[in-house]
């Protein structure tokens, strides 16, 4: 686990517990963790997210969304790093797969989906892509 990029270890935390066909993984909490996996949940890439506490910072239980044993998460992909930072303007935003997948950006309004980004018309950094 790396402490200087804890986006990547999130994706690959998921994408390691899919390959592996998990029920569940353990995610470190953080509430930048938590905006990510929210995202996640809302559209349909993972059942549910739930805080377990303990006495340091507590972990996310990511439970993860199969379909007829099919993952429901087909790929996963960082996209601004720390030694490459990828900002985008409202009228530049990517569409993940012509809008099959999404893009997680973190903009001035806190960390949000492309689909949410277009609405509200802002630009951000675009942090991953979840297909």
């Amino acid at each position: 686990m790396s402490l200087n990029d804890p986006i990547s270890d999130l994706l690959t935390t998921i994408r390691n517990g899919v390959q592996a066909d998990k029920e569940t993984v353990d995610i470190p909490a953080s509430k930048l963790n938590g905006r990510i996996l929210e995202i996640f949940k809302s559209d349909g890439y993972i059942e549910d997210v739930r805080l377990m506490k303990n006495n340091t910072q507590g972990t996310f239980k990511v439970y993860l969304k199969y379909d007829n044993k099919k993952p429901a998460i087909m790929g996963l992909r960082r996209i601004s790093k720390s030694g490459l930072r990828v900002y985008r303007k409202n009228d530049e935003l990517p569409r993940v797969l012509n809008g099959l997948g999404t893009a997680v950006l973190s903009t001035s309004k806190g960390v949000i989906s492309d689909r949410e980004a277009r609405k509200l018309k802002v630009g951000g950094e675009i942090l991953c892509y979840i297909w």
